[in-house]
């Protein structure tokens, strides 16, 4: 297990890379037909998804690494490339092109049923919280260790739940600035986050660089 600055950090993290304000203009453009009982409905199935998507991806992210002979460094770096281009979007207050296209945006709000996808698949847990939430699996050891992860999981989709059952109240509110620079100072710390999974990817792979000689085989 790690200390508790570890996992609150591994917290802000991941309300960071799942970032549920800057998606409340999305669900609130991608639920306008909907009245005020099916906006909540679909709030609650996105988070319910969210959780369900993380805590599989905590679990079994580490044996599909090994599946496919993927070492643990290598998807750090991989993971922190894809979540700095996600920052560098924030930073410009859009949603970027790994999560969402123009043309899956499009056509998520010509379906009726919007919840799954796209809100919690893929603009909530995309492919950078899956991704981010495998490096925090692969952080610690032992089984205390993944059910603090799975309830920070859960807590993090329930912060995202009432984000989302909220947006109604607060985006009006916010307005758009409000929520653009939001989005901004959270694709700043994203970045940073991205970063330091770069840097320890490439530090477990290039151990020369931080001073250490790796193991020679017998």
């Amino acid at each position: 297990m790690l200390d508790w600055p570890d996992y609150i950090k591994i917290f802000v993290a991941m309300i960071v890379v799942l970032s549920p304000i800057a998606t409340m203009p999305l669900f609130g453009a991608v639920t306008r037909s909907h009245s005020h009982a099916e906006r909540h409905r679909a709030a609650r199935t996105a988070a319910i998804t969210v959780a369900i998507v993380l805590v599989i991806a905590a679990t079994v992210g580490d044996w599909v690494l090994m599946l496919f002979g993927i070492q643990i460094a290598t998807f750090r770096v991989g993971c922190g490339i894809l979540i700095l281009l996600m920052a560098i979007s924030m930073m410009h207050a859009r949603v970027s092109g790994a999560v969402q296209t123009e043309e899956e945006a499009r056509e998520a709000e010509e379906k009726a049923a919007v919840a799954v996808v796209p809100l919690a698949i893929p603009l909530l847990a995309g492919p950078g919280t899956i991704s981010a939430v495998i490096i925090f699996a692969h952080r610690g050891t032992g089984v205390g260790h993944m059910m603090i992860l799975c309830g920070l999981i859960l807590l993090a989709a329930g912060l995202s739940w009432l984000a989302l059952r909220l947006a109604t109240f607060l985006q009006p509110r916010m307005g758009r600035i409000g929520i653009n620079v939001v989005t901004r100072l959270m694709g700043l710390i994203l970045a940073a986050v991205a970063v330091e999974f770069i840097v320890n990817g490439v530090r477990e792979l290039f151990p020369m660089l931080d001073g250490r000689v790796p193991p020679t085989s017998p």
